[in-house]
């Protein structure tokens, strides 16, 4: 059910990319044979408007590394960022964090990161300053928070995501809910309630057809922002997905073009009532992600810019 943006005349921005630019099968499969690690990002952006960048989510950026970023890419190029773990109920190990903030970490007995406010405040001001480059070069997309599966309506309440929200009341937050029962029932009315309530960006996804509690319903259309809606290709293989021990295995999926086709037309239906849609594939085994990319632009009448063919990468 999407927020009505009765006086949006045309349709939004389609906007298409995968979540990261340098997964082990992207330099084995999708990049030119012995191009160095500095130059990928700047051959990705001849291929794609928009990156989510998900080393963040491990270590906060610091601001040459943005600056770079910026150097790398044009001048119309979007950067979605993903936010640190220590802001998504995940557990945070202490080696994660910058080292001034590594001196200042308390743990538990058994080691465990005791996460207080003002730990978060701290990295977020140093989380922030590389972002303010991207955005003051124009750059800078949403910031993504990816909650962690135990975050439950059981265990939680959405009023806990106020005070990061608050932080951030100066960017565009859209929020990933890895616990489907979020988004079921009469729970979902009031999660799209909340969201909208607070300009934050419901996160649509692609994902395999299974009503595990980590897999969210994947027949949601959902814009509680009217300037961006956000679609995350996790691919279809429920097995994989729920068994599979690292990412790659856990993304394994090749989407078929009948399933291009449908994302093509999933994606248009949220360009009418959008004013950006950020489509990005997250099926990161081997190059199954920028190549279905490019076939969703071809699919989108996108311009798509020749890639080399596999023999040559070998």
């Amino acid at each position: 059910m999407a927020e009505k943006t009765p006086h949006q005349s045309r349709p939004g921005k389609i906007l298409v990319g995968t979540a990261s630019w340098s997964d082990p099968g992207f330099v084995a499969r999708w990049y030119p044979k012995g191009m160095r690690a500095h130059e990928r990002l700047g051959w990705y952006a001849q291929h794609f408007e928009i990156v989510e960048v998900n080393s963040t989510f491990y270590a906060a950026p610091d601001v040459r590394m943005a600056e770079r970023w910026c150097a790398s890419t044009p001048d119309a190029f979007t950067f979605d960022v993903k936010l640190h773990q220590l802001f998504s109920f995940h557990s945070t190990p202490a080696k994660l964090l910058p080292p001034d903030l590594q001196r200042r970490a308390v743990t538990d007995a058994k080691g465990k990161l005791k996460v207080a406010p003002a730990l978060k405040e701290a990295l977020m001001k140093i989380f922030l300053r590389s972002m303010s480059i991207l955005r003051d070069a124009g750059k800078l997309g949403v910031l993504l928070l990816q909650l962690s599966p135990a975050f439950s309506p059981r265990k939680h309440e959405l009023s806990e995501l106020e005070p990061l929200i608050d932080l951030l009341r100066d960017y565009r937050l859209a929020i990933e809910f890895r616990n489907r029962n979020w988004a079921v029932d009469e729970q979902l009315r009031s999660t799209i309630d909340f969201l909208r309530k607070h300009h934050a960006i419901f996160v649509n996804v692609d994902a395999p057809a299974a009503e595990h509690f980590t897999i969210m319903p994947t027949d949601l259309d959902e814009i509680t922002n009217s300037r961006v809606a956000y679609l995350r290709l996790h691919g279809r293989n429920p097995e994989a997905y729920l068994k599979g021990k690292t990412v790659a295995a856990r993304f394994d999926y090749d989407y078929s073009d009948q399933e291009i086709d449908d994302v093509a037309d999933r994606t248009h239906k949220l360009a009418k009532e959008a004013k950006e849609v950020h489509v990005v594939f997250n099926n990161n085994n081997l190059d199954y992600a920028p190549r279905a990319a490019s076939r969703l632009r071809a699919a989108l009448r996108q311009y798509v810019a020749p890639l080399p063919q596999t023999p040559e990468l070998f």
